[in-house]
């Protein structure tokens, strides 16, 4: 390998097509939780946590009134938000739930524990939180052991 990306580089915001930017807006704003920080004429708007200038970007530019993509086709897996903590993590999700969002799984990966959803244009959105680097399952080697283990979630909800 003749490049490595600067270990400081972190993904910084998702923009994603959608059919109904209103419709988007309020999924992620009254939903998620994230904050508009602006809308760019009736087409497009930027969302965030804490007052960046945007995590989410939504448009309908090439979109408006489509159809999501139909299973066995490329495209977003999902879009993967980090909580800070398992607090974090478990508000968000009675969030979700008190939005009588369906929750299509949940994992414990050894390095972090995540609950998968969808959007309303049935983008895949991911909440989750790291543990500690300490804690990450490795193998005798020193190599990480991720593992796909069932999540509690009404035990994860206690926390909320």
């Amino acid at each position: 390998m003749t490049y490595r990306t600067d270990p400081r580089t972190a993904v910084g915001h998702i923009h994603l097509r959608v059919s109904d930017i209103d419709r988007a807006i309020t999924f992620y704003s009254e939903v998620m939780g994230f904050e508009l920080q602006q809308r760019y004429g009736a087409g497009a708007a930027f969302l965030s946590a804490g007052g960046y200038h945007h995590h989410i970007g939504l448009n309908t530019w090439d979109s408006k009134g489509g159809s999501a993509p139909p299973p066995g086709h490329t495209g977003l897996y999902h879009a993967a938000f980090l909580y800070p903590d398992r607090a974090a993590l478990a508000r968000a999700l009675k969030a979700v739930i008190e939005a009588g969002v369906p929750i299509d799984g949940a994992a414990d990966h050894g390095v972090s524990e995540a609950v998968y959803s969808r959007d309303p244009d049935g983008n895949g959105i991911e909440i989750y939180r790291d543990r500690p680097e300490a804690e990450w399952p490795r193998d005798a080697t020193g190599a990480l052991r991720m593992v796909n283990d069932p999540l509690d979630l009404k035990a994860l909800l206690e926390e909320a």
